[in-house]
C-alpha cells in the first residue's frame, strides 16, 4: 500500500504557533514525530527537524532575552529604590527577594559586619524556615561567607558539605544542615574598585539540592551585591547628616537660648526696676515675677503668713492657731526661708521654690515660686534679685506703715477715751487714714509680760501689715482694730494670740470684742474686752485668745448684750436637740441629778423610774456632752443654763 507525500507546511505553520505561543522544548519537538506519523518523506521529515532545531534556538534566545529582560528590569528597580531611599532596611528586603527570584534559587540572604562583636550577622533573610540558620554568626574567614569577605571575591559551592575550600565549623555547618542548604553563591558587598575597595557585607543565593551557578547568575549577584553596598553606604552618610544636623541644631538652639537668656534677663532687670521706681507694691512685684517665671507666686511675712499671692496657689490662711495645717505650713515655710537665708540662694522645698526676703540679717518674709520645679539658672538668679527688689518694698512698707499707725493710734485713744465728744469728727478723721468707722470693726486687746511689752507694739503693726488695720498702746495693753471680714472675735483672738506670741517670743493674752460700728460701739467693744482679758487673767489662761461668748456662763455675766438664750444652747443644745427628736426626758433627768445632790435613788424617786433607766440616762447625757460634764466647772455652767432654761420661755 503507497501513500501519498504531504506537505510539510502544516507542521512549519504548527512550529511557528508554538514558538509565539511560548510552548515548551517538549511541545516543539513533538512536530517532528507528528510528521513522521503523518507519513512525511525523508526530505520533508529533514526540513521539518531542521525547522524544530532552529526553533528551539530561537526559544532559547528569547528566553535569554526575556530574563536579562527581567533582571534589568530588577536592576533599574533596585536603582529605583536606591534614589528614594528612606527605609535601610526595607531596601535591603528588596534586593534579597529579587535576589532569590532572579536566580531562582530556594533562599537568598546578606549578612553584614558587626563592628562592636568583631563577627559577621544575618541581616536580611528570604525564603528562611531555620531560626538556628537565621541567626548565625560568623567569624572572619569562617564558611564560606568568610572566605568572600576576607578575599573580597564570589565563591560559588555546588555541594557546601562536601567543598573543603574554606573552613568549617560546627556552628555554621549546624545551621546550613537545619536549613537544608547545599549549593550556595556568595558575592562581596564593596565599596569602591580595584584593590582598595572596601568589604561591607556580602550577598547570598542558596538552594537545597546541588547546582552549579553559571557565569551571568554570578554576574547578576554581584549587580544586585553593588546596589546593596550603595544602599548600606548612601544610609550611613545620611544617618551621619542628620547627627551632624542635628548637633548643628542643638549648638544653634544653645545659641538662641543664650540670647533669649540675656534679652529675657535685660528685660526682666528693667521692669523689676521700672517698678520700683514707679512705687510700685509688694503685690506687683508677685504679679511681675509670676509673669516672668510663668508660675505662681505668694509673698509671705516672718512668720510665714501670707501677703499676696499671684495664680493658682493662694495658700492665704488666717494663722489660726487651732488650724494646724495652716501653723505646719507656715512653720515649713519660716523654715524654708532661714535655709535659704544661710545658704544664700534660694532651696526647694516641698515641691516649691523659696528665697529669704531680708533686710541685712533680719528675715522680713519669703518670696515663694510655684509650678517651676525645674528652675533653671538663669531663671533662679532672676527669682532670687527679685527677692531683693521684694525686700526694698517690705522696708519701704514696713516704715509707711509705721508712720500711719502712729497718726492712726491718735485716732484710736482719742476714739477710746472720749468717742462722745465729736463723733462725726471721729469718722472724718477715720476716713482720711483710710478707716471707716461707720463698718463693722472687730476689736483686739492684747497683753503681755512686761520684759516683752515693747516688742508687743511692734509686733502689732506687723501682724496687721497688709490688712488695714490699726493698733494703738493704751491703758497697758495694745489695741488693734481689724475690719470685719466675717471671722468671729473669738476666732480672731485665737489667731492674734498664736502669731502675737511667736513675734514677741513671749506668750500674748488676747481678748477679742465686736463686731461694732461707730465710735461709740467700738468705745463699748473696748470696754467688754478689758473686762474680757481681765476674766482670762483671772482663769489663768494666759498666752491664749478668746471672746466673752467662749467664757461661758462667765461671758453671759461680761458681756453687753447677755445673751441668755446663746449661753443655754451652747451649753444644753445636744440634751435639748435629742429631747426634741426623740421625745426622751434627758434634760429633765440632769435637773433632777442635781437638784438630789448627785443621788441615784433621789433622783429616781423623784423621776419615778427605775434607778437603772436613770443610769442609762446619765450615760447618754455623757455621750453627747462629753466625759468631762460632771467635773466641777462643767456642773456649774450646767446647772447655771438648767436653771435659766427653767426660767426661759423655752423651759416653761
Amino acid at each position: 500500500m503507497s501513500h501519498k507525500p504531504t506537505s510539510v507546511t502544516p507542521h512549519l505553520r504548527r512550529l511557528l504557533e508554538l514558538l509565539a505561543a511560548g510552548a515548551p522544548a517538549e511541545d516543539l519537538g513533538a512536530v517532528a514525530a507528528d510528521a513522521r506519523r503523518a507519513g512525511a518523506t525523508a526530505q520533508d521529515l529533514a526540513e521539518v527537524e531542521q525547522a524544530t532545531e532552529a526553533a528551539l534556538r530561537v526559544q532559547s534566545t528569547l528566553r535569554q532575552h526575556r530574563r536579562r529582560e527581567a533582571e534589568l528590569t530588577a536592576l533599574f528597580d533596585t536603582a529605583g529604590d536606591l534614589a528614594a531611599l528612606r527605609d535601610l532596611d526595607a531596601v535591603l528586603r528588596s534586593i534579597v527577594r529579587r535576589a532569590r527570584m532572579l536566580l531562582g534559587t530556594d533562599t537568598a540572604y546578606l549578612t553584614l559586619p558587626d563592628e562592636e562583636a568583631g563577627d559577621t550577622y544575618m541581616r536580611v533573610t528570604d525564603g528562611s524556615v531555620s531560626d538556628l540558620f537565621q541567626n548565625l554568626r560568623l567569624q572572619l574567614g569562617e564558611g564560606l561567607g568568610g572566605l568572600v569577605a576576607q578575599t573580597a571575591r564570589p565563591y560559588a559551592s555546588p555541594d557546601y558539605r562536601t567543598d573543603d575550600r574554606f573552613l568549617h565549623t560546627g556552628s555554621i555547618d549546624a545551621g546550613v544542615l537545619d536549613e537544608g542548604l547545599v549549593a550556595i553563591l556568595g558575592v562581596p558587598l564593596l565599596l569602591g574598585s580595584g584593590s582598595g575597595g572596601q568589604v561591607i557585607g556580602a550577598l547570598f543565593a542558596a538552594d537545597r539540592t546541588p547546582r552549579t551557578f553559571a557565569p551571568d547568575e554570578v554576574a547578576l549577584l554581584c549587580s544586585l551585591a553593588d546596589h546593596a553596598a550603595i544602599a548600606i553606604d548612601t544610609a550611613k552618610a545620611m544617618a551621619e547628616a542628620r547627627i551632624a544636623l542635628a548637633e548643628l541644631a542643638e549648638a544653634n538652639a544653645v545659641i538662641r537660648e543664650h540670647s533669649a537668656v540675656m534679652q529675657r534677663a535685660e528685660e526682666s532687670h528693667d521692669r523689676l526696676t521700672d517698678l520700683v521706681l514707679r512705687g510700685g507694691d509688694v503685690s506687683d512685684v508677685a504679679t511681675a515675677v509670676a509673669g516672668l517665671l510663668k508660675g505662681d507666686v505668694a509673698v509671705h511675712d516672718s512668720s510665714g503668713r501670707p501677703l499676696t499671692a499671684v495664680g493658682g496657689h493662694d495658700r492665704a490662711f488666717a494663722g489660726d492657731t487651732e488650724d494646724t495645717g495652716s501653723a505646719e505650713e507656715a512653720a515649713a515655710l519660716v523654715a524654708a526661708a532661714r535655709s535659704s537665708h544661710a545658704a544664700a540662694h534660694a532651696v526647694f522645698r516641698d515641691g516649691r521654690w523659696v528665697c529669704a526676703v531680708l533686710a541685712g540679717q533680719e528675715l522680713l518674709g519669703c518670696l515663694v515660686l510655684y509650678g517651676r520645679p525645674d528652675l533653671d539658672g538663669p531663671d533662679r538668679r532672676l527669682f532670687e534679685r527679685s527677692s531683693v527688689v521684694t525686700s526694698l518694698l517690705l522696708l519701704l512698707r514696713r516704715s509707711v506703715a509705721e508712720t500711719e499707725n502712729r497718726v492712726r493710734g491718735d485716732l484710736i485713744t482719742d476714739l477710746l477715751t472720749a468717742p462722745e465728744r465729736d463723733p462725726a469728727g471721729l469718722v472724718a478723721r477715720g476716713r482720711r487714714l483710710g478707716i471707716d468707722l461707720d463698718r463693722p470693726h472687730i476689736l483686739l486687746l492684747a497683753h503681755t509680760g512686761d520684759a516683752a511689752r515693747q516688742r508687743l507694739a511692734d509686733a502689732a503693726v506687723q501682724y496687721l501689715f497688709g490688712c488695714g488695720g490699726v493698733s494703738a498702746e493704751h491703758d497697758g495693753a495694745v489695741v488693734l482694730l481689724l475690719p470685719c471680714d466675717g471671722t468671729r472675735p473669738g476666732e480672731a483672738a485665737g489667731a492674734a494670740a498664736g502669731q502675737l506670741g511667736r513675734l514677741v517670743g513671749a506668750p500674748v493674752t488676747v481678748a477679742g470684742a465686736g463686731p461694732a460700728a461707730g465710735p461709740r460701739a467700738v468705745a463699748d467693744a473696748h470696754t467688754e474686752g478689758l473686762r474680757c482679758l481681765r476674766a482670762l487673767h483671772i482663769l489663768g489662761r494666759h498666752g491664749r485668745g478668746a471672746s466673752a461668748a467662749e467664757l461661758g456662763f462667765l461671758g453671759v455675766l461680761l458681756g453687753d448684750n447677755h445673751d441668755v438664750d446663746g449661753f443655754v444652747t451652747s451649753v444644753l443644745g445636744p440634751l435639748l436637740d435629742y429631747d426634741a427628736q426623740r421625745g426622751t426626758q434627758l434634760v429633765r433627768t440632769l435637773r433632777a441629778y442635781f437638784g438630789c445632790g448627785g443621788s441615784l435613788t433621789r433622783a429616781k424617786e423623784e423621776l419615778h423610774v427605775h434607778v437603772n433607766t436613770v443610769v442609762q440616762r446619765l450615760d447618754r447625757i455623757q455621750a453627747l456632752l462629753g466625759p468631762d460634764w460632771n467635773t466641777p466647772e462643767q456642773a456649774l455652767e450646767l446647772q447655771l443654763a438648767l436653771r435659766l432654761h427653767l426660767l426661759s420661755d423655752a423651759g416653761a
